[in-house]
């Protein structure tokens, strides 16, 4: 490798889950406190960071066309990958895409020093695992948006079969309960309004005997905070205590993101959900029992290594009987070194697609149901940002349902609406008279 000038600009691209948006936001901290300017084109920065995923298939792939797009446009950024491709892929990335730097995800803070040593000609690598020690590291936070993230939790102990997340993020780690407090003290400061809590298990956060339940509760005492929400949570860890603070907690959003996968018995034991369909059913009812008016939202895999016909419509059949708000779904994709990839019984993909096909249109159905339930409803909706009309701006409802309006509000605000549309993917609002100052 030759020599590179120490870059002036950065970009960072962050691909997949919001724990990489996290991520990327606190690599773009890092990059700011060593002087560097943030640009929003990644043609024109001297320093491009890939924040990667490594849950959707051809991952990989998608990592180095970037790459290659980057060097078409003729410039020669220093180019780092990061996330958790950069941990699956380690050095074989820079020696076939000639990049500058890899980094994996509990490595990050060592950013600026994998910058200098690739100033210098060498290769910036790094994919250790330590313990949390990247926290500790960070800057402090800067100004955000209205919604900002907090990460609680990292890593996954579950292993599911199809998962690579154990191997790229490493054990389930929770992170201090003063520092989380800090935090999120700190990010109330610079503008927050929400905070949505961030872990693989982010339900699985201990600190001694105090669940995240105990933890919401706290942050509920933050003067300045309005709103709380958690993703992405496991049925195995949802406590009784985390179930009531939805009762008893009003900042404590009305929504509930819990991925089931399956609604399959077998096909959840050959992917070590560790959960039955019964088992999560009970769970949503006791949630449901606890708030009444919670919008459910969930994962779901179609086509499984030796999944039937009648086991995706176990799947259909739990769709219908719970009624999601929102939900992900995809086309099940072998992960290099989990156990599924290698499993009898791959389905064909044609037989993927047309489950997929059938799977989406049963949630899209339930999901424009759950929004034409909301019509003529009254709620508070935070604005988070400008819309594309004149005097149009964009927010959440608390069921996190994008709500479009007309209002002269500013970012930030939290208004209050009545719901006068409702569209399978986002709803229409007007503004309710506010009160004089």
């Amino acid at each position: 490798m030759t020599t590179k000038t120490a870059p002036k600009t950065f970009h960072v691209k962050s691909f997949g889950c919001q724990m990489n948006v996290y991520d990327g936001e606190r690599m773009g901290e890092l990059m700011v406190a060593q002087g560097l300017t943030a640009t929003d084109d990644a043609n024109a920065a001297d320093l491009v960071v890939l924040n990667t995923c490594h849950i959707r298939e051809k991952a990989t792939e998608k990592v180095y066309s970037d790459i290659g797009r980057l060097r078409k446009h003729g410039a020669n950024p220093m180019i780092a990958v990061a996330g958790c491709v950069a941990q699956a892929e380690g050095a074989e990335i820079a020696h076939r895409a000639k990049v500058d730097i890899v980094v994996g995800p509990q490595a990050y803070h060592n950013l600026p020093d994998l910058v200098a040593k690739a100033s210098r000609g060498e290769l910036g690598l790094d994919t250790d695992m330590p313990v949390l020690s990247k926290f500790g590291a960070l800057p402090a936070r800067r100004k955000v948006g209205p919604s900002a993230f907090l990460t609680v939790q990292e890593g996954c102990d579950k292993f599911c079969t199809y998962c690579v997340v154990p191997y790229t993020r490493g054990a389930e780690i929770s992170r201090p309960w003063q520092a989380l407090v800090d935090e999120a003290k700190s990010l109330v400061d610079a503008g927050a309004k929400e905070i949505t809590l961030l872990g693989q298990n982010v339900n699985a956060w201990r600190d001694g005997d105090r669940d995240l339940g105990a933890l919401i509760r706290e942050l509920d005492r933050i003067p300045g905070l309005a709103r709380i929400r958690y993703t992405t949570s496991h049925p195995n860890d949802m406590t009784q205590g985390l179930i009531d603070a939805h009762a008893h907690v009003e900042k404590l959003m009305p929504f509930l993101h819990l991925p089931v996968q399956s609604g399959s018995d077998r096909v959840l034991k050959v992917m070590n959900r560790s959960h039955s369909r019964d088992s999560y059913l009970r769970i949503l009812d006791r949630v449901r029992a606890a708030r009444p008016d919670i919008a459910l939202s969930g994962d779901f895999i179609v086509g499984f290594p030796g999944e039937t016909e009648a086991e995706f419509a176990d799947t259909l059949s739990l769709i219908d009987s719970v009624g999601y708000a929102q939900a992900f779904s995809f086309k099940y994709s072998p992960r290099p070194g989990t156990p599924a990839a290698t499993m009898d019984g791959q389905v064909a993909a044609e037989v993927m697609d047309d489950r997929l096909q059938r799977l989406q249109a049963a949630l899209n159905r339930d999901q424009a149901a759950f929004n034409a339930s909301t019509l003529g409803r009254t709620c508070d909706v935070l604005i988070e940002r400008k819309g594309k009309l004149p005097g149009q701006m964009l927010g959440k409802s608390p069921w996190l349902q994008s709500i479009h309006l007309i209002t002269d509000a500013a970012v930030g605000d939290i208004i209050e609406v009545e719901i006068v549309r409702a569209d399978p993917n986002s709803l229409s609002a007007v503004e309710k008279v506010r009160a004089a100052a």
